[in-house]
């Protein structure tokens, strides 16, 4: 057995003896200093100038090392510090996961995920040490016996030769780690060229001699495998095994542990992707070390060598996959978090455990998709043959794209380029060009120019999804609009719309809280004028309803709720005052900018879908809001927790109003004629189960809401143009009840289909007992069902007919 480790020695020695005897350099030595037969005296002369010679070159080479590893007088660069060796900065990927444990998506510069020893194949440790380093295991980070075999080839060969420069793993992975040879680790001798190389691998000797004293084989195979480039942005074996082969570290086979490592001595050059002859005949090579020093037997090396290559290509891309706008928004978040804390994103491995649930998620993006192909083909059908952006009046706005084109920063940035050449800037955006648009039968292939595409993407409609444990706090769904990678603007938190209605439930919370209203107390539905001052300036408000008609009944609260009357909030918001309104809206979350009119009652400032979702959990929990929450933790790359978030809470409401007003948004399906009676027909929704929300259409159906709430989840949906110029001509096509309830109603379907344990289920909200509540008000009080006089009725005929006269 030793004789056999010995024979690549020994051979290795004979080839270098006689290629030396071949030399002029033999001959000259051969001759002096002796000249002639040596006697005594001259040989113990020249043994005791050898010996001191070579004490003499080791103290040397003893000082030189020493002199390299302190960096004297600046002269070599800095090396690797104790600290920097046991705990190396490999750059990592962090990571984003759902509160359920799956993958959101990934941060990075470099595309990498560590893994353990265990988890790695052995046919790839087998397949690296057989390739690169194979007496691994009995060096100690320098292999001697390489390295002087590259030395006497490189004198014997006059430095002509090609073979390699004998560095172990060791070495390649302090190479790897340190950067050894970059410009800012070295000295003042650094730049000079061939002391330069020196320094170098000096430096990488030393630190691959720590390295073994500070690990053991398996950790340091494990790093190397962990850090090194295989390429198509690929770092490190997870990575690269996932994107090769989609598959992990610990299922390679031999055949693809041959083409990974086979990848490390040039990663373009012999990619399985760019030059797959080039990479199976590199696997072979891999292969056939294998076999020679004993990993492989001849039956498998000569199975696994006619095998194809087997690669199955794949790429992480940031706009595909769950969870894209919601990705977005949290890239925004962690990178203010890691500034402040002191992480990088991008680098530090940190994983981030959020509030969303996979399965509730799932089902509200197929939602919004669903729901938003159907509305998308109603527009189109809606506005055949004309352009959706009109003014008040109905009227096209004239120069419309043009002003949307120049708006853009691609516009901008044109003009500063063509010098605001007019000319050369119109030719540019009105030539047609290849490119890929979105529809919703898939991407397109099309020749466009920037112009038309411009006006293309103005007719689409967009749509905003939240979900959220009112209790909690958690989010369990984002869906920030239809498709990341081409509208990236969030709907959810980013945009601003005017959320109509669903805004009147500020206005009824502050009159049951602070006022002494009831879901009993009466009011009539009739016109009312109020008159207010604005900047000085005296003004008059005088709301409609949304059919235009008024049926003069004495009716209650519930009932004016539950069928969206302008007439009943606006008479209450009189009667409490709008700032009690804002007040309210304030306690409950709403941060957005809202005018001090008394319209704002009724929805007329802008607000975000994340802050309307946020605050009718407020009525769920009792009366406390709790701010809506995204995230749950962030660990370090060894998994220690570096933070816990808990959301803001604070009460808004008496325990008694909450309570009132979720009978109160009950009656949106109780009351006869309540908008969100559409629901009923969304069989998945019933069986012992109760729904309550609101609807909310903007001016000019520029906006449609609903925001619905069950015992367990308050969601909300938005819907609308880009612009809000861009909407439906009609409110049987543009209200909320048409455009954003579906939305809301098949999401729901979805959650209830679902039979694992999402914490989401059909079923009643809590009584006042159950709540262990003492309700002082009346509630109870339903609206009998009653016909329709015949005034109504021709009245609901006339409006019929004058839509009908507006869309022709």
């Amino acid at each position: 057995m030793k004789t056999r480790r010995l024979e690549p020695y020994i051979t290795a020695y004979r080839h270098a003896r006689e290629k030396f005897t071949r030399t002029k350099f033999y001959a000259w030595f051969n001759r002096w200093p002796f000249r002639g037969q040596p006697n005594e005296g001259t040989l113990q002369k020249w043994s005791r100038r050898c010996w001191k010679g070579l004490i003499y070159f080791f103290i040397a080479f003893f000082l030189y090392f020493k002199a390299v590893e302190y960096n004297f007088l600046f002269l070599f660069g800095e090396m690797p510090s104790i600290a920097q060796l046991e705990n190396p900065k490999i750059p990592t990927a962090s990571e984003l996961y759902t509160e359920d444990g799956v993958l959101l998506g990934r941060y990075y510069l470099e595309n990498r995920s560590p893994v353990k020893y265990e988890e790695i194949s052995p046919y790839l440790i087998n397949a690296l040490i057989a390739t690169e380093d194979i007496r691994f295991y009995e060096h100690s980070g320098i292999d001697l016996t390489a390295l002087s075999s590259v030395m006497v080839n490189t004198i014997l060969d006059m430095g002509k030769s090609s073979r390699g420069g004998g560095s172990t793993i060791t070495q390649q992975l302090a190479k790897n780690l340190f950067k050894t040879r970059e410009g800012g680790s070295q000295g003042l001798l650094g730049r000079v060229p061939l002391i330069k190389t020196l320094v170098i691998k000096t430096k990488e000797w030393i630190t691959a001699l720590n390295l073994e004293k500070a690990y053991s084989k398996e950790e340091i195979l494990t790093m190397y495998l962990n850090t090194v480039d295989f390429g198509s942005n690929a770092y490190g074996i997870k990575t690269a095994a996932k994107t090769f082969f989609a598959t992990t570290p610990k299922q390679i086979n031999v055949q693809q542990a041959a083409t990974l490592i086979g990848l490390l001595k040039a990663p373009t050059y012999y990619s399985p992707i760019l030059r797959p002859e080039n990479s199976l005949r590199r696997r072979n090579v891999v292969l056939a070390q294998m076999e020679k020093y004993g990993f492989l037997d001849s039956i498998t090396f000569a199975k696994a060598q006619k095998a194809p290559l087997g690669v199955r290509f794949t790429t992480e891309n940031a706009e595909d996959g769950a969870g894209t706008y919601f990705r977005g928004v949290m890239n925004n978040y962690l990178l203010k978090w890691c500034e402040e804390n002191g992480y990088d994103l991008y680098a530090d491995g940190l994983k981030i455990y959020t509030t969303i649930d996979s399965h509730i998620q799932k089902y509200a993006e197929e939602a919004v998709e669903e729901r938003m192909k159907e509305m998308q083909e109603k527009f189109y059908e809606h506005w055949r043959g004309m352009n959706p952006w009109r003014d008040r009046s109905g009227k096209e706005i004239p120069n419309y794209i043009e002003n949307a084109v120049r708006a853009t920063k691609w516009y901008k940035a044109l003009a500063i380029k063509l010098k605001g050449d007019t000319a050369a800037i119109n030719k540019i955006i009105n030539t047609p060009r290849r490119m890929t648009v979105f529809s919703w039968r898939g991407e397109i292939d099309t020749l466009m120019s920037p112009v038309d595409s411009i006006k293309y993407y103005k007719h689409f409609l967009h749509s905003g999804l939240m979900a959220m444990d009112p209790y909690s706090g958690y989010i369990r769904a984002w869906v920030g609009g239809i498709n990341y990678k081409y509208f990236k603007f969030d709907h959810v938190k980013q945009s601003r719309r005017q959320p109509g209605s669903t805004f009147k439930p500020f206005v009824y919370a502050a009159a049951i809280d602070s006022f002494g209203f009831s879901p009993c107390s009466k009011m009539i539905d009739s016109p009312i004028t109020i008159n207010y001052v604005e900047n000085g300036e005296k003004k008059f408000w005088a709301p409609h309803n949304a059919d235009w008609t008024y049926s003069y009944d004495t009716v209650s609260l519930r009932y004016g709720i539950g069928r969206s009357l302008n007439t009943i909030a606006a008479k209450l918001i009189k009667e409490i005052g709008w700032h009690s309104v804002i007040n309210y809206a304030r306690k409950m979350g709403i941060t957005s900018p809202l005018d001090t009119v008394p319209a704002v009652g009724l929805g007329t400032s802008d607000v975000s879908l994340y802050e309307m979702v946020g605050a009718y959990g407020t009525f769920l929990n009792g009366g406390v809001w709790t701010e809506p929450m995204f995230i749950t933790r962030i660990e370090d790359k060894n998994g220690r927790i570096i933070q816990r978030f808990n959301p803001k809470r604070r009460r808004a409401l008496s325990p008694e109003s909450a309570f009132l007003m979720v009978y109160m948004l009950r009656g949106s399906m109780q009351e006869p004629g309540g908008t969100s009676g559409r629901l009923y027909s969304y069989r998945g929704l019933w069986g012992n189960n109760e729904i309550g929300g609101k609807t909310g259409t903007s001016t000019s159906h520029a906006d449609g809401w609903y925001i619905g709430i069950t015992k367990d989840l308050v969601a909300g949906v938005w819907v609308g143009g880009e612009d809000r110029s861009i909407h439906f001509r009609t409110s049987d096509l543009g209200e909320g009840a048409k455009t954003a309830l579906p939305i809301f109603g098949t999401f729901l379907e979805k959650v209830y289909a679902d039979t694992t344990d999402l914490g989401v289920s059909k079923g009643r909200f809590p009584t006042e007992k159950e709540l262990k509540l003492r309700i002082t008000k009346p509630y109870f009080c339903p609206t009998p069902i009653k016909p329709k006089p015949d005034s109504l009725r021709i009245a609901d005929s006339l409006r019929q007919i004058q839509q009908l006269l507006n869309v022709n």
